[in-house]
């Protein structure tokens, strides 16, 4: 057996880009845990909140659901404040996720990556995907935490911008708009088909209704729509490539 860690921003994060490998690892018996650096403070605030209930406890609330149906062993939160978005007045908080010390913080995730005896660690590009600070914070901070525990095999997630952009033309949009930060398909060195887990990982995304509701993109494509978009989960391994399957 086998441990995958995977690193992430917020919740919601895990099930929209690497959702199917984790439910693959777990299915074919490996240990599966998840890292959280923020619980999602600045998520859009919903209207179904429960009285006295803060936003980041429905979205805490929602990860654990999620992991449930990932197959998650452990969930673990870093402690950090969402930063909001990139020139958001609050990146600059205290505590907040943008604003940590990078060794700092790689320190705590190498410990769980210790703890764990990880053998492979999934962060995000150098971009974050989208250009979102804490998605930048991740790279940074998973790359640096992999060198001190030594994990040996690290992988950027990535989106493979044609998939998305036909799934947004087949539902309706004309002309989508380029994707900021995507990168080059010839830098793409894995490519997991994860087809077989897609029922599970659109039920995760359900899980996270406070943030990813039904009339979103993500949970209103039709069934062969949603498997052209989400069917195959793209990573880049520096030094490796091309693969098949996550190295575990």
């Amino acid at each position: 057996m086998a441990t995958l860690v995977t690193f992430h921003a917020h919740p919601d994060d895990e099930c929209i880009v690497t959702g199917g490998v984790m439910r693959k690892a777990f299915e074919e018996g490996h240990r599966v845990v998840l890292v959280v650096a923020t619980r999602g403070e600045c998520g859009e605030v919903p209207d179904f909140l429960r009285e006295g209930e803060e936003l980041w406890e429905r979205r805490v609330e929602e990860t654990h659901a999620a992991a449930d149906l990932l197959g998650v062993a452990r969930v673990e939160f870093l402690g950090y404040l969402d930063s909001g978005m990139m020139g958001d007045e609050l990146n600059g908080r205290p505590g907040s996720f943008w604003t940590a010390d990078v060794e700092e913080a790689a320190r705590k995730l190498a410990a769980v990556l210790q703890e764990e005896g990880a053998d492979a660690l999934t962060i995000y590009d150098s971009f974050g995907g989208y250009g979102h600070p804490d998605h930048i914070q991740v790279h940074r901070v998973g790359r640096r935490a992999a060198e001190i525990a030594g994990t040996p095999a690290v992988y950027q997630a990535v989106v493979r911008e044609s998939r998305f952009r036909e799934a947004m033309r087949r539902s309706g949009i004309e002309e989508p708009p380029p994707m900021d930060g995507a990168v080059p398909e010839s830098e793409i060195t894995t490519e997991v088909d994860v087809s077989k887990y897609l029922d599970v990982k659109r039920a995760a995304m359900r899980a996270h209704a406070s943030q990813i509701p039904e009339e979103s993109f993500f949970l209103s494509l039709d069934d062969e729509m949603f498997a052209h978009a989400f069917g195959t989960e793209c990573f880049i391994r520096e030094g490796h490539g091309p693969e098949t399957e996550l190295a575990l």
